[in-house]
């Protein structure tokens, strides 16, 4: 079996190293003759040697090939020594042997060979020397020491195991005992059974180090002792890499078997074991029969198991047995710890076989329904005295609820007593468990737990003891051989040191159940007795808290528990002694609390690919930037069950798994998650539906496959090598399906070459080869005609269908080896053509490779270089582009040379620099492009380009240039910068568009600002109108080249067309969705953000179903605010975009977290109130409510239900939720809060009744009892208050109920009754008190009884202090607001400025202002009260008076002002008016006038003497004269006429007759005026007529004449002055007031001219008081 392989390994430099050249294979040939012939003697001379080694070889060569590859790898010799840089520099002992790997390489040149003898050679002499005895023994020994060297083999595969060894040999006696460290830690190869192998055989000791990886990397020594002395060599092993590649200057192992004593043996494996199910608890035997020819009589070959590459060793888990003929291993209990990989391996003196399978361990039967699977894989890791940190896997199966955490126990060994060591379940897979006695061994075990129950215990850990890694070495380290003496080292303990400070203190994990430090001791002596206290502060104080108060720490190391989540906390550790504690550490950084290790993203692009009637291949891309990834579990469920499935139960951390046990014909979809410490992952999108059944080529047998690529996909192109994991058989495709492949590439291969050319022999096929790949470009597949010049190289498309056939049903390879003569003649190109990736699309008829390249152009040129740049060809074949070749040639003299590979891995980009050209000479390009059928024909040669290095200052043209989301009237161009940047960086470009048919001069700039991006979306075109666009790029120095043209654009919207529409789910998920009508096979959503791909998934997460796609935000943020695009591949340009904009994210968010958190929405929130008798309802109401609404009623985070003390009711059709008390005691001090649940929305509402609050509403619910109580008798509805009415009368009211007739109301002023009301007649009803003209003496307290057989009630109001001063106030505040608005008016005086008001009140305060400011009044300004009128008087007024003049009116508040503007024309009118009234005033004064003294009527008697007399007024003094019926009168003697002192007027008859009856009349006359008075004589001679009483000067008629000099009379009859005096004795003086007042009112503002001087009439009142009120008033 070993010696064949399949076909698309036959040709693999690994195996075949004869596809050089013919002169190399000949040397080959020739140096296997004489190597074998040279092999076979020196084994026989030396058999006892070759022997032993041959021995050791055998059994240390299962080891080197424990990695089990499924393709047999070439590893470097045993035989040759290497240093770091992989250079030969000895010979060691050949260690490995076998049937295919370790026999004696080719050598590619005799000079390789004759090396090899010659060391052949020194190691046969240094054998001789070991039986010699020409040097001491000692010197032996120190020579053996210094031949020590190091040989290091790494041999490829995933699990890393690869072997070191180390040999010294020993050639002096006596034996010496021998010991190998580590990094001074002596190695115990019983401790570590198949990592380390020591063995001692003829003077030469050696260590293996098996399946090497970076932890191996450390400083070895061996140390040689025994009664002559003893001597040490070092070494130094650093393990540069894994799966590194062979070297290719070693020699190629030989195939075929190595005779050992003559004999070749053949081994077979028969009668194999299968893939295995188990469940956990059961046993399990797994065997084979091994036939092994020739059959020797007691020949063992040596049997191994191995489990996932690690040899197994027997146990109580395994048990193995070798009956001579089957090999059987048999697991006992099992657990999912043993699910794997398995392999047999059988060693024989010729060779080894092997044979895999796996086996699959499911979970038992939990205890309770629905508990979760056992955890697994319990390890110990930094055990230490204090604690030991124990881990564990999660379990694939959770019960259907998820894992709430997980429970670690604990038991001593030797015990069977489990101690639980958490009390609360942990989610972090990993624990420090403290509380361990220091030196005793435990092991752990694990339980799961979930809402359902609890999990099985997993299986124990392995015995770990409670101590420092230091003093667990000192125990297992190798005691020194006697010699005679006891040398004690331990330093004794310093008595009376205070210890240091320790050394690097660090926060080594942290999570959010607790947080490990450790540190190193203090470098001073005397620590043997030194402790620890671990002290903690929290970030931003000073406060230092001691965590380990009453046990110091032993071990340098710490677990924290019982930290507050999110909080940042710095540490310090203190050192202490019986001597005192020393001063603290340097404290840690801050650390928040909190677990660092993020739970992996979920895996993507799960394709499920058909393998055998029973399994499926599913591979899937790996979670991006996860940490400490542990593996994944894959699940399957049959479409349409819903019901899922584990396909392994132990984590698996490739990205390839083949699912076993499915059903024959049934479809399945899987999906994949990830796994770490901190947790699961979400699952992956579900994949395709696949359908069971049998690959063509009969699929893969085991579980485990090649490792993918970065991309997914096996083996990209940029791999050189394929990368594998686990090991199993080999699947041999038919004879006729290799020779059909075979041959298919022979064909193309010659078609390559050049059209009509004779194909290449097949057996030279290995050195020349075709240009790459064996699949040509099927021109029938595409939609454009074939090109004349490339129609020669078109292959049959039924070829390529056959070809198509050969790759199913994983993978194919595709090689390219360059010819012979070229630089890279030693180099295989090689690339894997996965399935398609995107099982949603149905399979494809048929592939083929794409059309060429084509718009060859070069982006820079340096002297040795040139980068080129190309399009994407119009065809690719039906399959994505994996990468371009490009091929050069130079052109001398316009002939053209030799073609020439420009790169040896493909490239994924459209531009690739070209190197190691030749400065100033002329090359041409062409390109191929290649995709999973091949590699095509390549472009037609591109113009020629010369070599020379560019100097201009601008850049380089730009490229690649792209158009996506086309529309009527826009569409977006896409590009790269140029590679050539100028002598400045590139600082914007500038897009240029033209129509197709539009000349060159058309050009035109789409933007006038360079842009900085490198994308655009131009607007504004025309819809149906075909463009170009072409870019340009700019830096300081001015703009550069431009680009190449695009490929015609319509602007017309496809039909069917969508865009990007975000959404927001149920659960409040924002994602951005699209959806594509017109999906290819091969078609596939690629998101970008800015346009460019987005490739990590912690931000976005893609799901694709269908023909929808939706980019998920994970958790959004400021972060993610972009433009985000769609483009759908293999489509005609479907792409669309979404600007996510801070605003629009805002939204987003705010309708996430309303979607997220659904609320019941509240018409309001929880209130409370008080109803009758004094109870309490807390009530609420929701908007809407279904009939499934729930309310649950807390209070003080305690459910209370319905009862006696809470009455509920919840009305769901209004909503209203309400509970009732009927009273509160101090017990119902707290929070109430009624929560609500409909269904997913919730919601709550709480109210804090706490404090003084509470007490208020307490209060309020007795007095609102007390209140339900005295309303059952007569009662006060409205208390006793007060209001005034327009009128200002004070009216005191209240409004009374439940009266009747017998209840009577008592008035009280000051406690004195002053009105009583009785014999009510109604029931509900306001009783009134007026007190008219209020006044200070109407303070006090006022009080209304109401009272019958019921009982009484009793309503005070106290109107005294600020109680009057407020009611007095609101009286104010009437009398201000019927003020009339301030007025001007004159007097004789000066101005006037005055307003009314309806009542006048002693108490009101009023306030006169001039321009704002308070009026200071003297004689010249005064203010007064006359009436209702309040004025201002301003005598003798001036200019400076004008201004703005107020009243203010104080009523406690606000006030209330009055304004009048007295300036200007108004001051002018109101001027001229006082100058007239005051000339008027004097001219009244000085006029003159008889005072008074003659009566209207004398009656005399005949004879008898009459005089009067008359007072005269006036200044000048008037003349006098006296009349008699109209005529003057002298002075005689019977007519005696005087006028004494200016004041004094006379008239005496000194005897009266009857001729002197008649009308006499005084005239009094001066400038102002004249005046005269009439009396009449009648003699009579029997009586007196005396005059009326009160009216002495009846029958007088006075007149005077105005200023102008016109007459005016008063009353002319003495009747008529009678019946006036009666008619003012009538009309009482309040209402003269008010007739005064109103005609004042009615008098117009613009007649102030005419208006009475109240002065002057006081004046004339004062100078006739005799004068009747009418004569008073100033005529018009």
């Amino acid at each position: 079996m070993s010696g064949s392989l399949p076909f698309y390994q036959k040709h693999h430099r690994h195996y075949d190293r004869g596809y050089r050249n013919k002169e190399t294979a000949s040397k080959m040939s020739q140096y296997q003759s004489s190597s074998s012939i040279s092999s076979s003697s020196r084994y026989f001379a030396g058999s006892s040697t070759s022997a032993s080694s041959s021995s050791r070889g055998l059994r240390l060569s299962g080891l080197e090939e424990s990695r089990l590859s499924p393709i047999p790898k070439r590893t470097k010799p045993t035989y040759l020594a290497v240093d770091r840089e992989n250079q030969i520099i000895g010979y060691v002992v050949p260690i490995f042997r076998g049937s295919q790997e370790f026999a004696t390489g080719y050598l590619d040149t005799e000079e390789s060979r004759v090396r090899d003898m010659a060391r052949r050679d020194l190691f046969s002499s240094g054998l001789e020397m070991e039986r010699s005895e020409l040097i001491s023994r000692k010197e032996a020994m120190r020579e053996s020491a210094d031949r020590i060297c190091l040989n290091k083999r790494v041999s490829e595969g995933v699990s890393r195991s690869s072997v070191c060894g180390c040999t010294a040999p020993s050639l002096a006696g006596p034996d010496p005992r021998v010991v190998w460290y580590k990094n001074n830690v002596a190695i115990e190869s019983i401790a570590n059974p198949g990592k380390y192998k020591v063995e001692s055989r003829y003077s030469v000791h050696s260590l293996d180090i098996n399946r090497c990886d970076f932890d191996d990397t450390a400083q070895y020594h061996v140390s040689a002792m025994n009664s002559k002395g003893e001597l040490s060599a070092f070494a130094s092993v650093v393990v540069k890499r894994f799966k590194g590649e062979v070297d290719e200057y070693l020699p190629a192992p030989r195939h075929g078997p190595v005779s050992e004593y003559g004999i070749n043996f053949q081994t077979h494996i028969v009668d194999k074991f299968g893939v295995s199910f188990g469940r956990e608890g059961e046993t399990m035997s797994l065997g084979c029969t091994v036939v092994i020819y020739p059959a020797l009589h007691r020949y063992q070959p040596e049997v191994q198991w191995y489990k996932d590459d690690v040899l197994l060793s027997p146990s109580k888990w395994y048990q193995m047995h070798w009956s001579g003929e089957r090999a059987t291993l048999t697991l006992a209990h099992l657990n999912k710890e043993d699910e794997g990989l398995y392999t047999l391996r059988v060693t024989t003196k010729s060779g080894y076989e092997t044979y895999s399978s796996y086996v699959f361990v499911r979970d038992s039967d939990a205890e309770m329904e629905g508990a979760p699977g056992a955890p697994l894989d319990v390890r110990c890791l930094d055990a230490n005295k204090d604690y030991i940190i124990v881990t564990w896997k999660q379990p694939a199966v959770d019960g259907g609820n998820s894992i709430l955490g997980y429970f670690v126990d604990r038991c001593e060994v030797g015990t069977n007593h489990w101690i639980q060591c958490n009390d609360t379940p942990v989610k972090f897979a990993r624990f420090p468990v403290t509380g361990l006695v220091e030196g005793r061994s435990y092991v752990f075990r694990v339980r799961a737990i979930n809402n359902s129950g609890m999990s099985h215990p997993s299986r124990v850990s392995e015995p770990v003891a409670a101590m420092d890694p230091a003093d667990r070495a000192r125990l297992r380290s190798t005691s020194a051989p006697w010699t005679g003496q006891i040398i004690v080292t331990e330093e004794e303990p310093a008595e009376g040191i205070v210890p240091g400070r320790p050394l690097e203190l660090q926060v080594t994990e942290a999570t959010k159940n607790y947080v490990v430090l450790s540190w190193k001791p203090p470098g001073e002596k005397g620590l043997e007795g030194v402790r620890y206290y671990v002290e903690k502060c929290v970030s931003g104080t000073d406060s230092w808290q001691r965590v380990n108060t009453e046990i110091p720490v032993k071990s340098p190391r710490f677990a924290l528990f019982d930290l507050a989540e999110g909080k940042s906390y710095s540490f310090r550790v203190r050192c202490c002694n019986p001597a005192g504690v020393g001063e603290p550490s340097d404290p840690t950084e801050a650390t928040t609390v909190g677990d660092k290790l993020d739970i992996p993203s979920a895996p993507s692009k799960v394709v499920p690919i058909r393998n055998t009637d029973t399994s499926v291949v599913v591979s899937w891309v790996a979670s991006s930037d996860a940490k400490e990834l542990v593996g994944y579990y894959i699940e399957g469920s049959i479409v349409g069950s819903n019901v899922w499935e584990p396909c392994n139960n132990k984590p698996v951390n490739v990205t390839r798994f083949i699912c076993h046990g499915l059903t024959t014909g049934e479809k399945y979809v899987f999906r994949v998650r990830a796994v770490n410490a901190a947790g699961l992952s979400q699952f992956s999108p579900e994949s395709e539906p696949v359908e069971v059944k049998a690959a063509i080529g009969g699929g893969i047998p085991h579980g485990v496959l090649p490792e993918t690529g970065p991309g997914g996909n096996v083996g990209q192109l940029t791999e050189h090598r394929p990368r594998w994991t686990g090991a199993h058989e080999t699947v041999q495709s038919s004879p006729d399906t290799k020779q059909k492949c075979n041959k298919k590439a022979q064909t193309d291969t010659g078609a390559r070459e050049g059209a009509g050319a004779a194909g290449p022999d097949p057996s030279e096929g290995k050195n020349k080869g075709g240009k790459r790949g064996s699949v040509s470009w099927a021109p029938d597949l595409a939609k454009d005609p074939v090109p004349e010049s490339v129609s020669g190289s078109v292959s049959n498309p039924n070829t390529d269908k056959d070809t198509a056939t050969c790759l199913e049903p994983v993978t194919a390879e595709l090689q390219d080896v360059e010819t012979a003569d070229g630089p890279e003649a030693a180099q295989a190109r090689k690339f894997s053509v996965e399935a398609d990736p995107e099982p949603a699309r149905p399979r494809r008829e048929s592939t083929a490779s794409p059309a060429p390249p084509f718009g060859i152009s070069v982006l820079e040129c340096v002297r040795d270089s040139m980068v080129l740049a190309w399009k994407q060809p119009s065809f690719i074949g039906g399959a994505d582009i994996s990468g371009y070749f490009v091929d050069y040639r130079d052109v001398i003299d316009g002939v053209p040379g030799k073609w020439h590979e420009g790169n040896i891995k493909a490239v994924s980009e459209r531009a690739y620099r070209v190197s190691d050209l030749m400065e100033n000479r002329k090359y041409q390009f062409q390109v191929r492009a290649a995709n999973m059928a091949g590699v095509g024909i390549p472009s037609l040669p591109s113009d020629t380009f010369l070599c020379e290095e560019w100097t201009i200052a601008v850049p380089g043209p730009p490229h690649d240039l792209q158009v996506r989301e086309v529309r009527n009237d826009s569409l977006v161009l896409l590009w790269k910068p140029p590679v050539y940047q100028g002598r400045d960086p590139v600082n914007g470009f500038y897009i240029d568009i033209k129509e197709e048919d539009a000349p060159v001069e058309a050009w035109r700039s789409v933007n006038n600002k360079a842009t900085e991006k490198t994308y655009m979306k131009i607007k504004n075109l025309k819809e149906g109108e075909v463009y170009v666009f072409r870019v340009r790029a700019q830096n300081k120095a001015g703009v550069g080249k431009t680009s190449e043209e695009t490929e015609p654009v319509s602007a017309v919207t496809k039909p069917g067309t969508n865009e990007i529409v975000v959404a927001v789910d149920d659960d409040g998920i924002i994602s951005l969705n699209f959806e594509c009508c017109d999906l290819t096979p091969d078609s596939k959503f690629v998101w970008s953000k800015n346009y460019e791909e987005i490739t990590d998934p912690s931000r976005l997460t893609m799901e694709t179903k269908g023909n929808k796609s939706k980019a998920v935000f994970n958790t959004p943020g400021e972060e993610d605010i972009g433009l985000y695009s769609c483009i759908v591949t293999h489509t005609d340009g479907a792409s669309s975009s979404f600007d996510l904009s801070e605003q629009e994210l805002k939204r987003l968010l705010e309708v996430s977290h309303d979607h997220k958190f659904p609320i019941i929405p509240l018409k309001s929130e929880l209130a409370v109130e008080l109803l009758e008798k004094g109870r309490v309802r807390f009530w609420l109401q929701a908007e809407k409510i279904s009939a499934d609404g729930k309310v649950d009623y807390v209070f003080n985070e305690n459910l209370i239900s319905q009862g006696e003390k809470y009455k509920m009711n919840f009305d769901k059709s209004t909503g209203v939720i309400e509970m009732i008390m009927d009273s509160l005691t101090p017990a119902d001090e707290g929070t109430f809060t009624f929560q609500l649940k409909d269904g997913k929305a919730t919601n709550q509402s709480s109210l804090v009744l706490i404090g003084d609050v509470f007490k208020g509403l307490q209060k309020e619910s007795e007095f609102q009892m007390k209140e339900w109580i005295r309303k059952q008798g007569p009662h006060f509805i409205e208390y006793l208050s007060y209001e005034v009415t327009p009128e200002c009368c004070v009216v005191l009211k209240c409004k009374v109920g439940n009266v009747k007739k017998e209840t009577s109301a008592l008035w009280y002023k000051d406690g004195q009754e002053i009105k009583a009301d009785e014999h009510l007649g109604f029931t509900e009803g306001v009783l009134k008190l007026e007190i008219a003209q209020i006044s200070k003496k109407d303070s006090g307290v006022y009080e209304v009884v109401l009272k019958d057989d019921r009982g009484k009630d009793t309503s005070t109001l106290n109107l005294t202090d600020q109680g009057f001063k407020d009611l007095m106030n609101e009286v104010f505040s009437f009398i201000a607001n019927s003020s009339t608005p301030l007025k001007i008016t004159s007097t004789d005086e000066g101005i006037r400025l005055y307003t009314f008001v309806n009542f006048y009140n002693d108490l009101l305060q009023v306030t006169w202002h001039y321009k704002d400011s308070a009026i200071s009044f003297s004689d010249r300004i005064k203010s007064g009260v006359v009436g209702e009128q309040l004025w201002l008087q301003i005598t003798e007024p001036t200019e400076k008076d004008t201004g703005k003049y107020a009243i203010e009116f104080n009523d406690g508040k606000g006030g209330l002002r009055r304004t009048v503007e007295l300036s200007g024309q108004a001051f002018d009118d109101a001027f001229a008016e006082f100058q007239r009234l005051k000339s008027a005033a004097v001219a009244e004064k000085g006029r003159a006038r008889v005072a008074g003294g003659l009566p209207d009527v004398v009656t005399i008697q005949e004879g008898k003497a009459l005089n009067l007399t008359c007072n005269i007024s006036g200044d000048p003094v008037p003349k006098v004269t006296w009349l008699k019926n109209d005529r003057e009168i002298t002075s005689d003697d019977h007519c005696i006429l005087k006028f004494e002192s200016g004041k004094f007027a006379s008239f005496t008859i000194t005897a009266v007759n009857t001729s002197d009856t008649g009308k006499y009349s005084i005239l009094v006359k001066n400038k102002y005026g004249t005046e005269s008075g009439d009396f009449t004589t009648c003699p009579h001679c029997t009586s007196w007529l005396e005059t009326t009483e009160g009216t002495p000067d009846q029958g007088v008629t006075s007149y005077w004449t105005d200023p102008e000099g016109n007459v005016v009379f008063g009353p002319n009859t003495p009747q008529e002055k009678i019946e006036m005096q009666k008619r003012k004795a009538k009309t009482p003086p309040v209402k003269m007031k008010e007739d005064k007042k109103e005609r004042k009112r009615e008098e117009p503002e613009e007649q102030k001219n005419k208006m009475k001087v109240d002065d002057a009439a006081e004046t004339k009142a004062s100078d006739s008081a005799d004068q009747p009120e009418a004569e008073r008033t100033q005529p018009e």
